[in-house]
């Protein structure tokens, strides 16, 4: 099957604003692209794209005082079949990581993870009781309008969908299970 994949995102920069991209669909799913996942900008703006010391594709733009518009789209091969589950896996207590490990335990200040806490207890619920059949999908989650300047919504914000924000994504399942978090 063929699954299409994309995402828009707008902004509105203060400033010009130097920004590190990881949207790329992940380089072990590259034999399965049908249409590559080209970034495009509005305005056009010089893209650098390098390789960060994971294997991910990255992009650098500068974007420009004002809004901008950043936007893919693809399409990928895939069987559809349910991720493969490995029984033998076991979940780690936090005190037994090694210290090189904690860093990618902590929240981000560019993820509103006080707002998506409860979205990931609710997805890993519904996992546990569908015994990890999951196919892979695409997970929308709503859009959320703030100021340029803001770094997360306050905590008494409630959150509130729209069918075009500042900001909208469509965070696509693409990649094999240990890659798959987001």
């Amino acid at each position: 099957m063929q699954i299409r994949v994309g995402y828009e995102l707008i902004y509105d920069c203060p400033q010009p604003t130097p920004m590190m991209l990881m949207l790329n669909i992940h380089y072990t799913r590259a034999s399965d692209i049908v249409i590559p996942d080209h970034l495009t900008t509005t305005p056009s703006m010089p893209i650098t794209a390098y390789r960060d010391i994971f294997g991910n594709w990255c992009n650098r733009i500068v974007a420009p005082k004002g809004q901008i518009r950043l936007a893919s789209t693809a399409v990928v091969k895939d069987t559809g079949e349910p991720d493969v589950v490995v029984a033998s896996a076991q979940q780690h207590s936090i005190q037994d990581l090694p210290e090189e490990t904690l860093m990618f335990l902590l929240g981000s200040r560019y993820c509103e993870t006080d707002l998506l806490s409860q979205i990931a207890w609710n997805l890993s619920a519904i996992r546990r009781r569908a015994g990890h059949a999951f196919r892979r999908s695409a997970i929308l989650f709503t859009t959320i309008s703030r100021s340029a300047t803001s770094t997360r919504v306050p905590p008494s914000r409630p959150l509130k969908p729209s069918a075009r924000g500042k900001a909208s994504a469509a965070i696509i399942r693409t990649l094999p299970s240990h890659f798959a978090a987001a």
